[in-house]
């Protein structure tokens, strides 16, 4: 059976709040509302620019699971398409998260774009505030030729076709958007040439804390980390969040034992032990501090 990777880790763990930190219901936040045409074709020349995310924000979720993150989807100038597949339903489930890749055309890429854009994902489109709690928002967001656009929608999957809070309009621009993300979906679930294969990160973002065994024998033995010493630095000093990244043949060393372990294996370092998130850093990612942005 398989699953969502961040589904899987919300109800493995406790939660806490951070719904007060998504701004739902925000949309064009790159002008005015209604100022922006639907202008589709991307004029950006470096490949490892960002055209088109999807990304949740906020939610239910506990608050150090936050940096670690992933995107829905990632698509970049040059064609490659980023997502993280599924995952067997089990626990621990494995330390190192499943990110596929797929490589699109660039006549596929400036579809996608003019898609986002007919979907909603433009200045001055107004989704509403449905009269739900604690879901994640969804932030889409999309570089065309008149700049980027993006929308954030809290509970765009989840809220109820009756909620009364929605008008009919609202109700309208959801559905729309939110079959705009399926068909993402689809074109991952149905990529066959060419298919899809692992993202190969070229760095890795660690994020570890003190290990605390929480006695269920489920973790396995101590793994000798062959690394920098953990933690590395500060990322979020309120919530004790060290990151360090690792590349090249560190790297390499560090990816062949996690894929070993699962994500409660305790790693030891510095005299100490520790639990690591591991988090692969996209294309347009180089340093932990590049995480901050799913705060």
């Amino acid at each position: 059976m398989t699953t969502n990777r961040g589904l899987l880790t919300a109800v493995a763990v406790p939660l806490l709040l951070l719904g007060a930190c998504a701004r739902p219901g925000v949309a064009g936040e790159a002008g005015a509302p209604g100022s922006a045409a639907p202008v589709t074709e991307s004029t950006t020349a470096d490949p490892a620019t960002i055209v088109l995310r999807v990304e949740y924000r906020g939610g239910f979720v506990p608050a150090e699971t936050i940096p670690s993150r992933l995107p829905q989807f990632s698509i970049y100038a040059d064609g490659r398409a980023v997502t993280e597949g599924p995952v067997t339903l089990i626990y621990p489930g494995p330390a190192l998260p499943n990110l596929q890749e797929i490589k699109l055309s660039e006549a596929q890429v400036k579809q996608l774009t003019a898609d986002a854009v007919a979907a909603g994902v433009r200045s001055g489109t107004d989704f509403g505030t449905p009269g739900v709690a604690d879901i994640p928002s969804t932030r889409i967001s999309v570089v065309t030729a008149g700049g980027e656009q993006s929308v954030e929608v809290m509970a765009l999957s989840e809220a109820r076709p009756d909620d009364t809070s929605l008008t009919a309009a609202q109700k309208t621009a959801r559905t729309k958007l939110s079959d705009f993300v399926k068909s993402l979906h689809d074109l991952f679930a149905e990529a066959a040439s060419p298919a899809a294969k692992p993202y190969q990160a070229e760095r890795v973002a660690v994020l570890a804390a003190p290990y605390q065994d929480n006695g269920d024998g489920l973790s396995g033995a101590p793994v000798k980390w062959p690394a920098a010493d953990l933690p590395g630095a500060f990322l979020n000093q309120e919530l004790r969040i060290n990151c360090l990244t690792v590349e090249g043949a560190a790297k390499d060393e560090v990816l062949a034992l996690a894929a070993k372990g699962n994500e409660r294996t305790p790693w030891e370092s510095a005299g100490k032990k520790w639990q690591i998130k591991f988090r692969p850093l996209l294309p347009d990612e180089k340093e932990c501090a590049d995480l901050r942005r799913q705060a």
